[in-house]
């Protein structure tokens, strides 16, 4: 999670900051380029949390938050059929709006402490 998390942060720092963008909703304050940068460092610092192993269950939430967070531009991103890179139909992006959830799950589960 921790490398995925890392992937896509910098992807929302550089090579797919305009496709990121795309799904910032109109309501959100403030410069969607803003946003998906502010998104991105904080992409970057739960990924560096997570490989830390420091307060992983603390980490876990904060990441599940995160992508609870993110979910209302992916809402935006469906509803107004609005394509970025590899988003390109309905399909795609209805199927990622299922995917949310998992991510929020996958996050609580790998950091659970037994």
């Amino acid at each position: 999670m921790a490398g995925a998390l890392a992937f896509t942060g910098v992807g929302h720092l550089s090579f797919a900051r305009e496709g990121f963008a795309v799904a910032v909703p109109d309501w959100m304050p403030g410069s969607k380029d803003a946003t998906v940068l502010a998104s991105g460092v904080v992409e970057l610092a739960l990924a560096a949390a997570l490989a830390s192993g420091v307060q992983r269950k603390q980490v876990g939430r904060a990441t599940a938050a995160f992508f609870a967070a993110v979910f209302p531009g992916n809402v935006h991103q469906y509803v107004k059929h609005l394509d970025a890179s590899f988003l390109n139909s309905d399909q795609r992006r209805l199927v990622r709006l299922y995917f949310q959830p998992l991510l929020v799950a996958w996050a609580l589960e790998a950091t659970r402490e037994d």
